[in-house]
Formats: C-alpha cells, sequence, structure tokens
C-alpha cells in the first residue's frame, strides 16, 4: 500500500518539486498551499507524512504543526518542516511546536525522499 504525503507550501514550483520526488519514490501526495487549508484537507484523509514550509500566508508552518499536533491522529505522524529558515531560535520553535524534522531550502530530492523514508516505520 502506497505511503501518503501532505506536501504544504504557498510556492507552486516547490510544492511540485516535493510532489515529483515523493512521487518518484511511490508517494500519493496530497498539496496545500497553507496550513489552514493543510488542516481543511486533514479532516477527511490520512497521511503518513506531512512536509511544510514555515513562511506562508493565512497560517504560517509553526502554527499549522501546533494545530495538527492537537489532533489525536496526527499525535505521531512525521511533520517536516521544509523551508529557507536556517536560524537556531526558529529550529527551536519548530521543535517546540512538534515538528520531527527540518530540511533547509533549497533540497536535493535524495535527500528528502531519504528522510521522509527514515521516519517511517
Amino acid at each position: 500500500m502506497a505511503k501518503t504525503a501532505l506536501i504544504v507550501d504557498d510556492s507552486l514550483t516547490f510544492r511540485q518539486m516535493v510532489a515529483m520526488a515523493l512521487s518518484d519514490a511511490k508517494f500519493t501526495v496530497i498539496e496545500a498551499c497553507n496550513g489552514q487549508e493543510a488542516l481543511d484537507k486533514l479532516a477527511g484523509a490520512r497521511v503518513d507524512v506531512i512536509i511544510s514550509d514555515v513562511n506562508m500566508p493565512v497560517m504560517d508552518g509553526i502554527t499549522f504543526v501546533k494545530q495538527a499536533r492537537a489532533r489525536p491522529q496526527l499525535k505521531s505522524t512525521p511533520i517536516i518542516l521544509l523551508t529557507t529558515e536556517s536560524q537556531t531560535e526558529m529550529k527551536q520553535q519548530g521543535k517546540a511546536a512538534g515538528a520531527t524534522g527540518w530540511i533547509v531550502k533549497p533540497f536535493k530530492a535524495a535527500q528528502l525522499v531519504q528522510v521522509v523514508t527514515d521516519l517511517l516505520p
């Protein structure tokens, strides 16, 4: 059974790049352009991993992670923040919110797939 990934990023280009990398690794991909849209899509879906940007309109990635972690079905779902942010303070905020990992853009597709695969059972 294919694993499902939710990609959350306001940049269509980055969503497409991540989707292509994960689709090539046999993932089913769901996309959202901000944290609120992602939460709405999660209401009716089961996902195995979430990859989210930090800086987005409507709802940023840190707020999204906090709200996702408040949902019982997402307590143990790996959430990776994929962002241009690299400051230690921002990474600490992500970890405190419940993020599982942090990858700085630009990224290599193989690296992303490896991280995602390593986080899944």
